[in-house]
């Protein structure tokens, strides 16, 4: 199916002059008062009747189900685990032990319910993590938001007596990075005051902390500049191998690595754009680039390792631990005590490696190969004193199972019917002739005949890989319901490797678009759908992706959904965060960057005499990462121009959208809502 993308170029009707600038004030009345009318009109059309209400209740019980999988971390002989249910909606943090986790039922010591703190305090708290001090691991600093921002508190928790510790480490909201150095003492990165942030919101300083002293008291370690994207410290507790890191990050691909040595940071030499990071006797190096040392060239997507106190000295002599092909790449590290699980992405399917010194040389065992097109990670259990390791296997049929080593410890149930289904692996050809794999799964018996609503979903930025998931929710509202599910491993991803990613990064972003669309094209050459029955998805950088196809393409596709987008690429680095990701998409103040970010800013490409597909764009009030006003300025500009476009913006959420289950519940039913009404016009669900 021959396509031609619709003029980029600057057109009647265009916003060159941002009339809807005003969006941008989030909690302005014009733009609250806008918010409220586009949400009323989303819900008269779409969450009326019972068939919403049915869908909506049903993937609620999904979300709130008591027989999930509880995922756990470990910590001082405890597994600890976040819990969310209909009588807990905001979530208990609560722990085990490993012995009564492997009984059907286990029973668990509650540390925190969210829920009631939210009640006491008045405060609309989300759940962000905890982390346990070590060795003690007595102590915990909890980390909360309000509504589901970036944006944290921090607070010390004592595990013993399940309560915060009176006048203990505290830290008022900010993004911030907190690390134990000690029982009495942490290594913070956070907003000190005035000029204490970079220029994308996130620290620049660095600070040691001392129980008993204010946060003002502490003692500086490192500064950066306003123009990185972020600082930020840690203390490594392993015994024997206790040391302080900080890095800094000029850019959101680049990197410094600094070692505190008798209180002055050592820096460590590798390239700017590597990874690396330490465990007890080594020094592990993930590069992106070619790295020529010792007169030897290593290639960019290797996995090096040596001793660091040997490269401290001056010797650059590496192991490889793994050396990326064309079609595969590096998917995680995980050192245990005495082995480092290598986690290899090989088209796209895991499979894991075990790599073991024994004090002479490396040696590697294959440790797990599927059969399946699944996802496989493996975590440590205690780097620091074990070689156990949780193993989580998943795929689009397969709910997610967990394995200590080779025992099975828990499996989730199936939440949807998937008899009769089948996943497959294909590849589309995009404009310049890449293989671009996907991902397809249908029924078994599916007839290509052009006719079946197809749903097609993409991210395709920042290194991120789209590897097989169990999704009870895709599963129950699409898949079950008897649609075809895609997923596209595009350009600009993680998929095989550094080169992936980099060819589409700034000035060669159409290639990530060029790659969805070919696959698009594929599904109706191969008869598995035809235009008008054919949805998009995507969120964040995936609701630039999908916004940008709607744009390019609008012959091509029949439904839209953009989920926290961006979508003004002439604005977005003064927007929150959007300053961090310009090493991603380019600078707009350059006028050689903004000739061709214009071109893939679907808020300037909007024109007035195309006929768009249906679209439906929603955000969060509380999202402090891609700013609501992208969402907002996107659907307005949409609506000025005649087309058919709602809008929904959760009051909370953040990011991810939703704040809790119920929330994610009412907007996964109002996505599917709208996808079916538009690709099958019979009714919401089959």
């Amino acid at each position: 199916m021959a396509c031609r993308p619709v003029s980029a170029e600057p057109v009647a009707g265009a916003p060159e002059i941002d009339r809807f600038r005003w969006l941008e004030d989030i909690n302005g009345p014009q733009a609250q008062s806008w918010v409220n009318a586009a949400n009323a009109a989303t819900f008269k059309e779409y969450t009326q009747g019972g068939a919403f209400a049915a869908l909506e209740q049903r993937l609620l019980r999904i979300l709130d189900a008591a027989d999930k999988l509880p995922l756990i971390a470990e910590a001082g002989g405890f597994l600890y685990n976040f819990w969310t249910d209909s009588s807990h909606p905001r979530g208990l943090w609560r722990r085990t032990t490993l012995a009564e986790y492997r009984r059907p039922e286990p029973k668990w010591q509650v540390l925190l319910d969210v829920g009631a703190l939210a009640a006491a305090e008045g405060e609309s708290w989300v759940w962000k993590g905890a982390r346990v001090q070590r060795p003690d691991c007595d102590r915990a600093l909890v980390s909360l938001s309000r509504g589901g921002g970036d944006a944290i508190v921090v607070r010390e928790f004592d595990l013993d007596q399940r309560q915060f510790v009176v006048a203990g480490f505290e830290l008022p909201e900010a993004k911030s990075s907190v690390s134990w150095q000690g029982r009495d003492s942490l290594l913070v990165a956070t907003d000190f005051g005035p000029g204490t942030l970079t220029n994308s919101g996130y620290p620049r300083l660095v600070k040691q902390w001392r129980r008993g002293t204010s946060l003002d008291q502490a003692t500086l370690i490192y500064e950066g500049q306003t123009g990185d994207v972020a600082v930020a410290g840690h203390h490594d507790s392993t015994v024997g191998f206790e040391r302080d890191w900080v890095e800094r990050s000029p850019t959101f691909y680049t990197s410094e690595l600094f070692l505190r040595v008798d209180e002055q940071l050592v820096k460590i030499d590798t390239p700017a754009d590597a990874s690396a990071f330490s465990h007890r006797e080594w020094l592990f190096v993930e590069l992106r680039s070619p790295w020529l040392v010792s007169r030897r060239t290593y290639p960019a997507g290797a996995l090096l390792v040596t001793r660091l106190e040997k490269f401290l000295a001056g010797e650059r002599a590496f192991d490889v631990l793994f050396e990326p092909t064309e079609r595969s790449s590096l998917a995680g590290v995980s050192p245990t005590r005495h082995h480092v699980i290598v986690n290899v992405l090989d088209n796209v399917v895991n499979r894991l490696q075990r790599w073991s010194h024994d004090g002479v040389r490396w040696s590697c065992a294959p440790l797990v190969t599927p059969t399946e097109l699944c996802t496989v990670a493996a975590t440590a259990v205690d780097a620091d004193t074990s070689d156990d390791y949780f193993l989580t296997i998943t795929g689009y049929l397969n709910p997610t199972s967990l394995y200590l080593g080779h025992e099975l410890l828990k499996a989730s149930p199936a939440y949807f019917d998937g008899s009769g289904l089948i996943v497959t692996q294909r590849h589309a050809l995009s404009a310049d002739g890449t293989k671009i794999p996907y991902f397809e799964i249908c029924r078994e018996d599916l007839r290509l005949d052009g006719k079946t609503p197809t749903l097609l979903y993409g991210y395709g930025g920042f290194e991120v890989s789209l590897t097989p998931v169990y999704s009870p929710l895709v599963g129950h509202a699409w898949l079950e319901a008897g649609g075809v599910y895609v997923v596209a491993n595009l350009r600009g991803g993680g998929e095989f490797g550094p080169h992936w990613h980099q060819a589409a990064l700034g000035e060669h972003r159409h290639k990530a678009y060029e790659d969805f669309e070919a696959v698009a094209m594929d599904l109706v050459r191969r008869g598995v759908t035809n235009p008008a029955q054919l949805g998009i998805m995507g969120g964040s950088n995936g609701g630039l992706l999908v916004a940008n196809a709607m744009t390019r393409h609008p012959e091509l596709f029949g439904a839209v959904v953009a989920a926290v987008p961006l979508a003004d690429m002439q604005r977005y680095h003064h927007l929150l965060a959007g300053a961090s990701w310009m090493a991603e998409y380019g600078n707009p103040d350059e006028p050689a960057d903004w000739a061709f970010l214009r071109r893939f800013s679907p808020y300037h490409n909007v024109t007035d005499a195309v006929r768009y597909p249906p679209a439906l764009v929603t955000s969060s009030t509380r999202d402090d990462r891609v700013h609501p006003g992208h969402a907002r300025k996107l659907a307005a500009r949409l609506a000025e121009a005649g087309q058919d476009v709602h809008y929904y913006e959760n009051t909370e959420g953040g990011h991810a959208g939703s704040a809790d289950n119920r929330q994610a519940a009412f907007a996964n039913a109002l996505e599917y809502t709208f996808l079916w009404h538009h690709l099958a016009r019979t009714a919401h669900v089959r």
